[in-house]
């Protein structure tokens, strides 16, 4: 456990320390679980040391009572600043997946004199960038206003969470239900109360820090699944367009977040893109 802010953010290391240190960031009402070991071990084996933890309500972290998160997007931005403290890294390569490419844009505007490299993967612009952007595709958006799950009733939210991820992985691809299920249950069954997960989306925004995204200066790489069907393509290429320098990587067939099929393709190019930054 680590403690920043106030609050107790559970952490767990990959690799040795005197490695490059790479701290990932996953997405809204998700632990540290959907970063799986055997990805950071990979990463870890090719000379990296990988850190991952669980946002505030996720996993083992400090938790609220559902529906009242006692942080705003503010804090959840700030967190890896506490994760990083909490390892005696005064810098590290941050990669966010989803909501959590999102913190990590905002982290890299917020803590610049933190951040050595950014990898975006499956997520959008966290700020306007004056152009429109794909919607989510109808699956999904059908799933998302006609789904119902009882946050009180385990098995209900892990058919829900099951079903999601499936929408999630867009279509294109066999999905694997028997390790999407085991993922879902270990993170149902590990959570301080899963239903707190959900406070993510309720929390205030928090102060908003007026550069664009234009004044990154990190070096970034966007990797963009081509049937992210919550955030479809154009998302990464937009994100990838306002970022000065940035490389977009699409990967033919992907869905939304960080598929077993792709973790050798997704390794090495955050091993590439960490060497030379």
């Amino acid at each position: 456990m680590i403690e920043a802010d106030g609050v107790e953010l559970c952490a767990e290391s990959f690799g040795e320390p005197v490695d490059p240190p790479i701290l990932l960031l996953q997405g809204i009402g998700a632990s540290m679980l959907w970063w799986e070991e055997g990805f950071c071990r990979m990463l870890a084996e090719r000379g990296r040391f990988v850190i991952r933890y669980d946002h505030r309500d996720t996993g083992r972290s400090t938790t609220y009572p559902p529906g009242r998160p006692g942080y705003t997007g503010t804090d959840l931005v700030a967190d890896p600043a506490g994760v990083l403290d909490g390892y005696g890294i005064p810098a590290g390569h941050l990669v966010g997946v989803s909501a959590g490419g999102a913190l990590v844009q905002l982290f890299a505007l917020a803590f610049p004199d933190r951040v050595l490299s950014l990898v975006l993967l499956s997520t959008s612009p966290a700020k306007s960038v004056g152009r429109s952007l794909p919607p989510p595709t109808e699956r999904y958006r059908r799933f998302v206003e006609t789904a119902r799950v009882d946050w009180s009733d385990e098995s209900s939210v892990v058919e829900y969470l099951v079903e999601y991820e499936r929408v999630l992985a867009g279509g294109e691809r066999p999905f694997d239900e028997a390790a999407a299920r085991e993922l879902v249950r270990a993170d149902v069954a590990r959570a301080r109360d899963i239903a707190a997960s959900q406070n993510h989306g309720i929390a205030p925004e928090g102060d908003v820090w007026p550069e664009p995204l234009s004044a990154i200066t990190a070096a970034t790489l966007v990797i963009h699944g081509t049937a992210d069907p919550m955030f479809p393509p154009g998302h990464g290429e937009a994100l990838a367009a306002e970022i000065p320098g940035a490389t977009l990587r699409l990967l033919e067939g992907a869905g939304h977040g960080v598929e077993r099929a792709d973790w050798e393709t997704i390794v090495d190019a955050i091993t590439t893109h960490t060497a030379s930054s």
